[in-house]
Order: C-alpha cells, then structure tokens, then sequence
C-alpha cells in the first residue's frame, strides 16, 4: 500500500513509519520535512496530496492540545486545543478521501485520557472525545468502502505501570495500534493500544 504519514518526525509518527516501512511504500510528512504538511492548514493538507497522489492509507499522528489544571485553562487554551489537534484532524478527514483510492483507510490519533482522565487533561479529554463521536459519525458517510478509525494511547514513552494498568507505553507498541487500523478492515473503531503494551 501507499501510505502518507502526517507528523512522521513526531515521538508516534517515527515508530508509525519504522513500523509500516518495510511491507509499505510510507511518505513521511510534517510541518518541517521535505514533504510539508500543517493539519491546522488546509490547503497545506491538499497540496501535499495533489502532489502525491492517489494512497491507499492516510494516517495523522498530529495534533496538541492544552495541558493545564482547569482553574488555569483560559478560552484560548481550549480554542487552541480545538482548532490544532481537532479541527485540524477532521480537516483532514474532511478532504482525504477526494484522493484515496476505493476501499482506502483513514486514521487519527486522540488518546486515553477521553476515558480515564487524570487532573490537568479537561482540554485534551475534551478533544479526545470529541474525536472519538466525529470517527464513530463519519465513518457512517464516508464514500467508496473509504474506512476511518481513531488510535486511542496512553502516554507514550519508557512503559509504565501503575497499579498493574498501563500508564505508559513505547513508541513502537503505540505503533501496532496503527497497523490494526490500517491493515484491518474495522472502520469507525477507537482503537486501544494498551494490549499491545509490554513491561519494561
């Protein structure tokens, strides 16, 4: 398959491509490489698929969001948080598929905190969930077999457990979550990487 892979330079994205590279022709792209691609830009998005051409898969590892307690988090900080790492991730949605091929895979990324939050994450839950419901919707409308799905980690780093649940997880675990939505054929599923987790 051809494969684009938006925020490929990003800690998830490295281990998304490493892990995708050999059985796949991958296009890293991210707002810095030679293949530049802004989620919170939409026309960067389309011209970065104009000049690539027909895919088979799309996959974004982009997006931040505002981590702070509530009683600091500003009108801003939730704008911010929703225009970057969910407007700009439903952009993408929005005008993938005009350059997908039938039966072609969409993939987003939100995470773990939309479900079990902890103190200092109301703008990125808020996010998360958010993403979540658009996947579940969108993949009720998408055209052509065109399939979505959204990969739902944990942090992501050296592993961590705490009181036997993953806290943390690495990179190239957080990965196999990407290859389950890519090379499968769910569509509209949030998926938890936290099976694929190992101990340290």
């Amino acid at each position: 398959m051809k494969i684009i892979v938006i925020g490929a330079t990003g800690t998830i994205g490295k281990a998304v491509v490493a892990a995708l590279s050999p059985r796949h022709e991958v296009i890293s792209a991210s707002r810095n490489g030679p293949h530049k691609a802004d989620i919170q830009d939409t026309a960067s998005l389309e011209a970065l698929l104009e000049a690539v051409g027909p895919v088979d898969a799309i996959i974004s590892a982009a997006g931040g969001a505002a981590y702070k307690p509530l009683a600091d988090l500003t009108p801003a900080d939730f704008q911010m948080s929703f225009d970057y790492k969910l407007m700009g991730q439903i952009n993408l949605a929005r005008v993938a598929p005009a350059y997908l091929r039938d039966n072609g895979s969409i993939t987003l990324t939100a995470g773990w905190w939309a479900r079990e939050p902890v103190p200092n994450v109301a703008a990125i839950a808020t996010v998360n969930a958010g993403l979540e419901g658009f996947t579940r919707a969108a993949a009720l409308e998408l055209p052509r077999g065109i399939r979505i799905n959204l990969v739902s980690p944990p942090l992501v780093g050296a592993p961590e457990w705490n009181a036997g649940k993953v806290a943390r997880m690495t990179p190239e675990d957080t990965a196999k979550g990407y290859l389950e939505a890519v090379e499968g054929t769910a569509t509209g599923q949030v998926i938890d990487t936290r099976p694929y987790a190992k101990a340290a």
